[in-house]
């Protein structure tokens, strides 16, 4: 079975925000460093509060450097594609991603690194700043999302319930 989706266009604001929290629960861990930085200051009192607003100002810059680089992404001429109004048609084999109704590109299931199913909308990660952002919305039926979700449990992105 093939799902034909309706076009949709990615917001930028929206895959900014994805993104983002897509990089922080893969790299949580990064902002514990900082975190145990700060906990040194109750050991130190006298230097405190230079370690408490070192371990505050590089978590703040560490979300800021990965914020900018997905503005950047937004505003580079190649990745523009990703911001289209575009369709989609999803089976096992592939996602194609439709321009119009005789141009497209396919992406086979193995290029997706991570993908996840949400409240209102499926993210399928083919790298840290690539995304594939289909919200349910898109879908013709509740019958097309249940069919992905199958698929992606077929592909074990996400577990079965």
């Amino acid at each position: 079975m093939i799902i034909k989706t309706k076009k949709y266009q990615l917001p930028k604001k929206t895959y900014i925000q994805v993104a983002l929290m897509s990089i922080l629960k893969k790299q949580w861990w990064f902002i514990g460093g900082p975190i145990l930085l700060g906990s040194i200051a109750f050991a130190l009192p006298a230097y405190k509060w230079w370690f408490i607003v070192t371990a505050i100002l590089v978590v703040v810059l560490y979300i800021l450097f990965w914020a900018i680089q997905f503005v950047g992404v937004t505003q580079l001429p190649q990745n523009q594609i990703m911001f289209d109004r575009l369709s989609y048609e999803i089976d096992s084999r592939q996602i194609m991603i439709k321009v119009d109704p005789r141009r497209g590109s396919p992406i086979a299931w193995d290029l997706i690194k991570e993908a996840y199913a949400k409240k209102d909308h499926f993210v399928f990660m083919v790298s840290k700043a690539q995304i594939i952002y289909l919200p349910y919305k898109i879908f013709n039926s509740d019958y097309e999302v249940k069919f992905v979700e199958t698929i992606l449990k077929r592909k074990e992105f996400i577990k079965a319930k």
